[in-house]
């Protein structure tokens, strides 16, 4: 039995999701329990400036989500019927796109009754379920050699990075 193949534009772009949501998904739990709190807190406190740490990895995640999002749209649209993969990609957007609207001095001075503030926690909550729905449909559809096929390096030659454009291009053609 052949392995899947997944394009490797898609590779790229999830396996630097896959880097990013958690680490900011952990700062973000770090700035709650540090700076919030209302709903409990770690049992130990860390030091330093974890908002700024928090902000600079959204900073980062902002322009793969973007890119993410094109490439679901256009060249991996097949892939949004599938409801965890689609509820996923929208979590990202919400938490990235309030995250934006945020503005780091108001859990500095106390200020958690911000709009953009109560969507950010509530996009960090549905990340949280989101990925693990995501893992186990992953898991429940294709098993081991599904999830694996995500982590494979070889790349066909096909589906190069000079491949990319027109692979977006055919995928927004079909769209419109």
């Amino acid at each position: 039995m052949s392995r899947p193949y997944q394009p490797s534009l898609l590779r790229l772009l999830h396996g630097i999701t896959v880097l990013l949501v958690p680490l900011a998904w952990l700062t973000g739990l770090v700035v709650y329990s540090n700076n919030d709190g209302r709903f409990g807190r770690l049992p130990f406190r860390l030091a330093g400036d974890w908002i700024d740490l928090h902000g600079t990895v959204g900073v980062l995640l902002w322009p793969i989500a973007l890119l993410f999002g094109l490439y679901a749209l256009t060249a991996g649209r097949a892939r949004l019927r599938q409801p965890a993969n689609a509820t996923t990609l929208l979590a990202l957007a919400l938490a990235v796109g309030s995250g934006k609207f945020m503005q780091e001095d108001w859990l500095r001075d106390g200020q958690v009754h911000h709009l953009a503030y109560s969507l950010h926690l509530g996009a960090w909550l549905l990340i949280a379920a989101v990925v693990l729905w995501h893992l186990a449909t992953v898991l429940r559809r294709g098993g081991i050699s599904l999830a694996a096929s995500m982590l494979q390096l070889k790349v066909r030659s096909n589906d190069t990075p000079l491949q990319w454009p027109a692979q977006l291009i055919r995928g927004f053609r079909r769209y419109v």
